[in-house]
């Protein structure tokens, strides 16, 4: 029997994989629990199999190493087959490029045992960033699924949509089956594409089952961030997408006469947003880049609820 399944999935991971398994091997504190490593390689086209492959052949360690190919492309799909082929009660999922700190595994099984109302939790992500990142970028971070909340357990507020990101979350497989939809609202990455908010809408669907969700210090993570992804046109492009993300989140556990009510106050809410923010950085934004990407990030807000209309019909 499993207790605990870590599920990696993966498109064309063969670069960030090994690093991601090595620190799952030094893993401590697992000696009174069982549990398991599976990677869902989600269609890549490098030689992530036959990389998993030349781990397999070698493998001595007391936990296995499982490998299965989901076909369907996006994140979203990949998460569906992890819990489907998942033998622990609770799924540890993890991103390729998120590196786990040697007892992660060991405070993921215990905050499980200790809160048995928790159906979703994720802990402390930390960047780890190849390049500095700019001035003031703590307040544009989460887009890039970093996040601190403290040093003590917090139950998240999911009505304000502050839910944990799913680069390194834990879901409890019966809440899982008892909430999440065969169809999805949003499908999450897909090869390079940026559309976000499927990680949050895991945590809406199991909240509104009666679940809880949480944040566990005791499980920290490093989200590894190459220069790349620090980019003026890679930030603004996620700062827009996560803004266009808002209105369809806030509509999945909303009743039909809510609806309404929700996109006219996300429509103005956010164009007040815009216009104090073009207030205080007018002249300024060419030169302050976590601003501009903060306008991005409302103005994506401002129209998602036409861009939830555009979707629907």
């Amino acid at each position: 029997m499993v207790d605990i399944t870590v599920a990696i999935p993966t498109y064309n991971g063969e670069s960030r994989l090994p690093k991601v398994l090595d620190k799952l091997r030094s893993q401590i504190d697992t000696e009174s629990f069982a549990w398991e490593i599976i990677i869902i390689d989600n269609n890549s086209n490098d030689n992530t199999a036959k990389l998993i492959q030349k781990y397999q052949d070698t493998w001595n360690q007391p936990y296995s190493l499982q490998y299965y190919f989901e076909p369907q492309q996006g994140l979203v799909w990949a998460r569906k087959r992890a819990v489907k082929e998942a033998k622990g009660e609770l799924v540890a999922f993890i991103d390729d490029d998120n590196l786990p700190d040697n007892n992660w595994v060991a405070a993921a099984y215990s905050f499980g045992q200790e809160h048995p109302k928790a159906g979703v939790y994720g802990g402390q992500i930390h960047g780890d960033f190849e390049v500095e990142p700019p001035e003031n970028f703590q307040r544009i971070e989460s887009f890039l699924a970093i996040k601190r909340c403290g040093e003590k357990p917090i139950l998240y507020e999911p009505e304000n949509l502050r839910l944990p990101p799913g680069a390194a979350l834990v879901v409890r497989k019966q809440a899982w089956h008892e909430s999440i939809p065969d169809t999805p609202v949003l499908t999450g990455r897909i090869g390079k594409s940026l559309s976000q908010g499927d990680d949050y809408e895991i945590s809406l669907h199991i909240h509104k089952a009666g679940w809880e969700i949480w944040y566990n210090p005791a499980m920290e993570t490093y989200h590894q961030i190459p220069s790349r992804r620090l980019e003026r046109s890679y930030l603004l492009s996620i700062s827009l997408s996560c803004g266009l993300a808002t209105c369809q989140l806030r509509m999945i556990n909303a009743a039909a006469q809510q609806k309404p009510i929700i996109a006219a106050k996300t429509v103005f809410g956010n164009l007040r947003r815009v216009v104090l923010h073009l207030i205080k950085y007018r002249g300024k934004f060419k030169n302050d880049l976590v601003a501009e990407c903060e306008m991005a990030f409302f103005i994506g807000s401002l129209i998602s609820p036409f861009y939830w209309l555009m979707l629907k019909f």
